[in-house]
């Protein structure tokens, strides 16, 4: 058996429970105290008295009988041991067990808890909590620490175990030209590549503005050493206009010849490795060359490293870019969740299936976790703690008895006197 584990506030709530149960427990034992007295005052009393002293016998027996039934939850009352007494320490396993089966029968079905997602609007209510700043700030700067804790916790150790033993058997055991040449061909036909191509064109054309004399060099390196210099000078001048000319029209123009080369040249190879035998054993070769480098692991836990490192600064600096843009984003999803029924609908549906199966299909377990845990706690303090929440409420019952107690003996007593 393990006891209840309690923080200190829940140490000072207890603390205040006793306090208050021990004081219900002086006025309800007052009660049994007050009827006893005016029985022992009354006896053999006539007229009025006896009325009185009916009612107190009946008050004193009611009180007994209450107190006896409240203390027989938690304890044996005066240590008799008598049935069916001390309930909840001798059968907190079978509590534990109907509590369990209450919560599975009446929370944890879907359908309750999909009705009652329905109705709370989920959606609508996010995005009007999240549209305010300062909640997005707070949930943006919640998650982003959550992320750079779950990125620094992820050692390089761990990414080159990864590659080792998950990655690189699973690349070896998969044949990956089909799926290069059918993503290659589909950037191909959607000309996704026209980009990088600019991008590579812009960045030599810089290249070759920035550093003709590496084109004069190359010129003189190779020229006869017969030749005059102005002569080199000349032929290096014209071939770097004519580089920057070329590089200027391929840019430039869309359909150029030499673009147009290199979709034919793209589309083919798409081709190839998906459908030719020679092509695609070559790449398989190549990908298998790669995999067993030394340095691909070295590279690959470089390139993690390299992205852990700048992910985890950008969300930790409160006044980042990242964390800004992010802000922004979330501020304007929670715009539309308020203003785009359409969308407010489909998250809330997302949500509700969601959850819906969640409660399907790990509410039972879930609520094992009831059970489990009262199996676990001591008898004897799962008593005292119930006794702590419920007791105060319980010698009320007490109270009540005594008092509706000598009610019934006063009107028992009015009518055998009036039948007698």
């Amino acid at each position: 058996m393990t006891s209840i584990a309690l923080s200190n506030g829940q140490v000072d709530a207890d603390e205040e429970r006793r306090r208050r149960l021990r004081r219900m427990r002086v006025v309800a034992t007052s009660f049994l105290v007050a009827a006893a007295g005016v029985f022992v005052l009354t006896l053999d009393g006539q007229g009025w008295v006896g009325y009185v002293h009916a009612a107190s016998e009946a008050a004193m027996v009611g009180a007994i009988a209450d107190w006896f039934a409240v203390t027989a939850l938690f304890k044996r009352p005066l240590g008799l041991p008598i049935p069916h007494t001390a309930l909840i320490p001798r059968k907190k396993e079978q509590l534990g067990a109907s509590l369990q089966e209450f919560v599975s029968e009446n929370f944890m079905q879907p359908q309750i808890v999909t009705e009652r997602i329905e109705d709370a609007e989920v959606a609508r209510r996010a995005g009007e909590w999240l549209a305010a700043p300062r909640h997005a700030r707070r949930v943006v700067a919640e998650g982003s620490q959550i992320g750079a804790d779950i990125l620094e916790a992820i050692s390089p150790e761990d990414v080159a175990a990864l590659w080792n033993d998950v990655v690189v058997p699973r690349l070896l055991d998969e044949r990956i030209s089909p799926a290069v040449g059918q993503l290659l061909a589909e950037i191909v036909d959607d000309r996704a590549h026209s980009g990088l191509v600019d991008l590579v064109l812009d960045e030599l054309s810089g290249w070759v503005d920035r550093h003709p004399e590496r084109i004069t060099s190359l010129v003189t390196e190779r020229a006869p050493s017969w030749a005059p210099e102005w002569a080199n000078r000349l032929v290096s001048d014209r071939i770097l206009r004519e580089v920057t000319t070329w590089l200027a029209d391929i840019r430039d123009d869309q359909g150029h010849s030499a673009r147009q080369a290199l979709d034919h040249w793209l589309a083919d190879l798409a081709d190839d490795l998906q459908h030719d035998d020679a092509t695609m054993e070559a790449a398989e070769r190549l990908k298998a060359r790669l995999l067993a480098q030394p340095k691909a692991v070295a590279t690959a836990t470089r390139l993690w490293e390299a992205f852990r490192q700048a992910a985890v600064t950008a969300l930790r600096d409160d006044e980042g870019l990242l964390r800004r843009r992010i802000t922004a984003e979330v501020i304007a999803f929670a715009e539309r969740l308020q203003h785009d029924p359409s969308l407010a609908a489909r998250v809330d549906r997302a949500v509700r299936d969601a959850v819906g199966h969640l409660v399907e299909r790990y509410g039972p377990e879930v609520a094992t976790i009831i059970s489990a845990t009262v199996d676990r706690w001591d008898g004897k303090e799962t008593a005292r703690r119930v006794e702590l929440l419920a007791g105060r409420d319980l010698q009320f019952i007490r109270i009540n008895g005594t008092v509706v107690g000598g009610l019934v003996g006063l009107v028992l007593h009015a009518l055998v006197s009036v039948l007698g």
